[in-house]
């Protein structure tokens, strides 16, 4: 009996934990995504998991000065477009890629990486796509959990705590 009621309660917890893992919205870090398809014709499709302050401090404890950074958490933030695009003014091909960064104390430098399918933590440099430069502006109101906007004229916007930086998608000539 005593072994029936271990068996079920090991199943039962189990069970729950195999559903909590695959529940993504439950997380600490919830998914959430941008799709746009801009004024040029190019869709963008931006894919990742949404952090939090919790009263840490960015380029301290979280996404710090001068390393690289996934952009996100969890699995890796993906950035697709169906279109061959210049990003800040640099080629990038159709496709799909990890999204990462390096936050400076200036400006900040955006990572397209041809390794998507990954969890976030997983970056090689070597398999790199594009690496553009994006200037930080003012936020004006502190964004308490990290959100990606993409709008139609092609603007992709990284926003958490005081940082904002823009940077520009456009159809390839």
């Amino acid at each position: 009996m005593k072994t029936s009621i271990l068996s079920f309660l090991f199943m039962a917890g189990f069970s729950m934990m195999v559903f909590a893992q695959q529940d993504k919205s439950q997380r600490a870090s919830p998914p959430d995504s941008t799709i746009v398809t801009t004024d040029d014709g190019v869709m963008i499709a931006i894919h990742y998991s949404k952090p939090s302050l919790k009263g840490r401090q960015l380029g301290v404890d979280l996404a710090p000065v001068g390393e690289v950074w996934r952009t996100g958490a969890n699995e890796a933030t993906t950035f697709e477009v169906d279109k061959d695009v210049l990003v800040q003014g640099q080629a990038l091909p159709a496709g799909k890629y990890s999204l990462y960064s390096i936050p400076d104390e200036h400006s900040m430098t955006i990572i397209f990486n041809k390794i998507w399918d990954q969890w976030g933590t997983r970056y090689n440099e070597s398999e790199d796509a594009l690496r553009v430069m994006a200037t930080p502006s003012g936020n004006g109101e502190p964004v308490e959990q990290m959100t990606i906007t993409a709008d139609n004229t092609g603007t992709v916007t990284l926003l958490w705590g005081d940082w904002k930086v823009p940077f520009t998608v456009k159809v390839a000539d």
